[in-house]
């Protein structure tokens, strides 16, 4: 099914795929010295997925578990774009399967108010591993939702017309081939993806509540910068530019 997207006449180096692992992005950061540039490792099922600051994901059989490891020639300092645009990605995915989605930001895939994705990017000295967790098929009775009391779904829950997890798995890496390819021959820089990621945005305009080590900030967020930082400004007015921290989507009063 992938032989088209690998060298020498597509974008990836090697696309592997495991019965099993305990992370596929574990797997990639061990392996990273030797293994070149775009290479992809799939898992049909992983005992050790995690998602951001640690947190398990749960990656029971019929979801799609991916690691890619790239090695893009940019500035440090915009290597946080992968993450985004790999939520991209997802979206324009997300999107050829017959669902509509939006981007809680930095990257979670949510469907409605639920989440069907997210993704966890982990850098290695010259490289970056980004891992992708999305939930295809049904999920299996007492899934627990996730930070900031996000619920579950998947695509098959949400109607979709393709759920196979290996057919979602080759129009994901197609449109994450493309959108990466662009960004790097962009020395790092977004160009118009940055009005993609905010069109697709869930966060902009919310009410929302930033989690911050120590702390909490309250307010709303009005935009998505050039760097991929978050502006809000909260309830006094003052304007913050957050980097990192778990955003969480409050109730419209």
């Amino acid at each position: 099914m992938f032989e088209h997207l690998v060298a020498p006449t597509g974008p990836y180096a090697e696309i592997r795929v495991v019965p099993s692992t305990g992370s596929t992005n574990a797997d990639l950061v061990a392996a990273a010295p030797t293994t070149p540039d775009r290479t992809v490792l799939i898992a049909e099922a992983q005992s050790a997925g995690q998602g951001r600051r640690g947190r398990s994901w749960v990656s029971s059989g019929g979801g799609l578990y991916l690691s890619v490891l790239l090695r893009p020639d940019v500035p440090p300092a915009r290597l946080p774009w992968i993450t985004l645009l790999t939520g991209l990605a997802l979206v324009r995915a997300t999107a050829r399967a017959g669902v509509t989605a939006t981007l809680k930001w930095p990257n979670d895939l949510l469907i409605g108010d639920a989440k069907a994705a997210g993704v966890l990017a982990e850098t290695t000295n010259d490289a970056v591993v980004v891992g992708i967790g999305l939930n295809t098929a049904p999920l299996p009775p007492g899934v627990q939702p996730g930070a900031g009391g996000l619920p579950p779904t998947s695509l098959a829950e949400a109607g979709a017309r393709v759920t196979d997890r290996f057919a979602v798995a080759e129009v994901l890496l197609t449109e994450l081939a493309a959108l990466e390819s662009e960004w790097r021959a962009a020395h790092g820089l977004p160009g118009a993806l940055l009005a993609e990621y905010r069109e697709h945005s869930a966060t902009i305009g919310r009410d929302v509540r930033v989690e911050l080590t120590g702390r909490e900030l309250l307010g709303t967020a009005e935009d998505v910068l050039e760097d991929g930082t978050l502006v809000v400004r909260d309830r006094e007015g003052a304007s913050h530019t957050v980097s990192a921290g778990d955003v969480v989507h409050l109730r419209v009063r």
